[in-house]
């Protein structure tokens, strides 16, 4: 990879005064080209009576998840990288610890590489580096919101989800929203559609839910 775009891919917005000297676009190209180089290669090899198009979906977004993204960088080393990668009086501390900044430099990997050697390279790359992932959404497939309706539903209650902050311009927009049982907050999430934010919230409420059956269970325990 040339040095310029070497260079631009471990670049933070903050460590710059000229954003597009930062991975930000970089990170727009990677997440369509990251996109559909999974979609090519599930495509083909899962049988149509299967897997329609709604469950193709969810396998997708499971394997180009924030966390799945997050799992890939740290095999990749990007914290260390993104480390090396500071200006003089600048940390990456902070940083190098956050999943949208992770998941964002993996994208922006994936873009520098398909400017620099075509799409047909680009995408062999992806499927291996997301081996484990396309592995794990096919074996074991999650859908957090779904799951989350039905445990509350178990329990006489639904969750509500609402837009809290959009940020970024239109062809590069990030959502965030909050998931909430009447007015009680169980979980924000993030991400580059609603839907996907949805499902981060979702996830947040889960996690939530299973801390506060631990609690519980350890409060019966020690009584």
């Amino acid at each position: 990879m040339p040095a310029d775009l070497s260079r631009q891919v471990f670049t933070h917005a903050s460590w710059t005064d000229r954003r597009s000297d930062s991975y930000a676009r970089l990170a727009f190209l990677g997440d369509s080209v990251l996109g559909l180089a999974i979609t090519s290669h599930l495509y083909p090899r899962l049988e149509a009576e299967r897997y329609g198009a709604g469950r193709l979906t969810k396998i997708r977004a499971q394997t180009v998840s924030g966390v799945a993204c997050r799992g890939v960088a740290e095999r990749l080393e990007v914290p260390r990288r993104l480390t090396a990668a500071a200006p003089e009086g600048m940390s990456a501390d902070g940083l190098k610890e956050t999943e949208r900044v992770l998941a964002s430099i993996v994208e922006a990997v994936i873009g520098a590489i398909y400017l620099h050697n075509g799409y047909e390279i680009t995408a062999a790359a992806v499927v291996e580096a997301f081996e484990p992932e396309i592995t794990e959404a096919l074996d074991h497939p999650i859908d957090f919101k779904s799951t989350l309706q039905e445990r509350l539903a178990q329990r006489g209650e639904v969750i509500t989800y609402a837009v809290t902050a959009e940020e970024g311009p239109p062809h590069e927009r990030t959502f965030e929203v909050s998931a909430s049982i009447g007015d009680r907050p169980m979980g924000a999430g993030r991400g580059r559609s609603k839907k996907a934010a949805e499902q981060e919230a979702a996830r947040a409420a889960l996690a939530l839910m299973d801390v506060d059956a631990d609690v519980v269970g350890d409060g019966v325990e020690g009584g």
